[in-house]
C-alpha cells in the first residue's frame, strides 16, 4: 500500500495575493519563489520539529476568532520576536504564549482574517 510521507504544501484562497505575500515577507521573512509559493526545506527545520495533519471537529473554537475553516501552523526560531513583528505589522495577537514539553505556541490573525499558530520547538528555546 502507498502511504503519505508528509505535508507537501498549504494552499488557500485570499483576496489580495500580492499584498498578503508582501505582508508575510515583511513581518516573518517569507519570500515567494518564481511560482508564487514559499518552499521550506525539511533539512532546515530545527531538531524536534515535525508536521501535524490534524482534523478538528466542525464546531471547534480553536480557530477563533477567525471564521475560516482552517488554521496554519508555522515553525519559528524566536516566538516572542515573531509575535512582536506581526503585531508591528498590524496583526491581531490572540491569547498568550503557551508552553508545553513539545514547544511554545503563540497565535495571531493575519490581515486577511486567517488565524496562524506559531510554534517554537523545544530545541530552539533560548
Amino acid at each position: 500500500m502507498a502511504k503519505v510521507l508528509g505535508v507537501g504544501g498549504v494552499f488557500f484562497k485570499c483576496r489580495n495575493k500580492e499584498a498578503l505575500s508582501a505582508w508575510y515577507k515583511k513581518h516573518l521573512g517569507m519570500s515567494l519563489n518564481q511560482l508564487g509559493g514559499i518552499e521550506f526545506d525539511h533539512a532546515d527545520a530545527p531538531t524536534g520539529a515535525y508536521c501535524v495533519w490534524g482534523p478538528f471537529a466542525a464546531d471547534t473554537e480553536y480557530f477563533s476568532p477567525s471564521n475560516k475553516e482552517f488554521m496554519i501552523n508555522l515553525i519559528v526560531d524566536d516566538l516572542e520576536r515573531a509575535l512582536q513583528q506581526v503585531e508591528e505589522g498590524g496583526a491581531e495577537r490572540v491569547g498568550g504564549i503557551e508552553n508545553y514539553d513539545y514547544g511554545r505556541f503563540g497565535w495571531f490573525v493575519d490581515p486577511e482574517g486567517t488565524k496562524v499558530e506559531l510554534w517554537e520547538p523545544p530545541s530552539k528555546r533560548h
